[in-house]
């Protein structure tokens, strides 16, 4: 049997923290807080699904993707059809395009896996995309290279590993991305840091020779 697709913004949410994606697509749980509430304000905009046609330029929007090489389906807020007939998948973010890098690289990879999927759609080359941060009003180009579509593969392989543990990876060690998670709360990561160190300790005591 195939295994279960695995969602677009699942790749988005292990790139974030891997703990945010196992709560959320297996753990099942879900807390709003400003930043999602604003998120499902922005793709109100996007979400019904239909098409202009500008300048002979085609937009379709709320498109849904699947990849079936790499089990991967969602849903592309925007796709424009360039005059070659080029999808080209267009992202909704809310926030400005000034965010940290490191952050950023996260809206990348979905970005990335939306090409994918509208490669093998459209059996025609997708070499990059834009993310709209609604703050700032702005584009941000990403150019889906190699590298980018590594990631893609290399996040896919390790979500189909968490998919068959037994137990939540741990939290980010980078806390900065914990202060504006709404998952802040069931996810306790002090509690489940605090809870390793004593584990670590207690076994170095068990284990010392002296």
């Amino acid at each position: 049997m195939k295994p279960e697709p695995i969602p677009l913004s699942a790749l988005q949410h292990w790139a974030y923290c891997p703990r945010q994606y196992a709560l959320i697509h297996l753990e099942q749980v879900f807390e709003e807080n400003l930043y999602t509430l604003r998120g499902q304000a922005l793709h109100k905009r996007v979400d019904d699904p239909g098409f202009e046609v500008r300048s002979g330029l085609r937009t379709e929007r709320a498109l849904p993707l699947f990849c079936d090489r790499m089990g991967l389906v969602g849903k592309a807020d925007i796709v424009e059809f360039l005059l070659d007939g080029t999808p080209y998948p267009v992202e909704y973010k809310h926030g400005s395009r000034h965010k940290r890098a490191d952050i950023a690289s996260c809206d990348d990879v979905q970005l990335a896996a939306q090409a994918l999927c509208l490669e093998e759609m459209f059996a025609r080359p997708v070499p990059e995309g834009a993310l709209y941060y609604a703050s700032s009003k702005r584009r941000r180009t990403v150019i889906v290279d190699a590298a980018l579509r590594q990631q893609v593969v290399d996040i896919s392989t390790q979500i189909r590993i968490a998919q068959a543990q037994p137990c939540l990876p741990p939290p980010q060690t980078d806390e900065s991305r914990c202060h504006g998670c709404s998952l802040l709360e069931l996810c306790q990561p002090k509690t489940v840091r605090l809870k390793a160190e004593y584990r670590a300790y207690i076994a170095h005591l068990f284990t010392t020779a002296d």
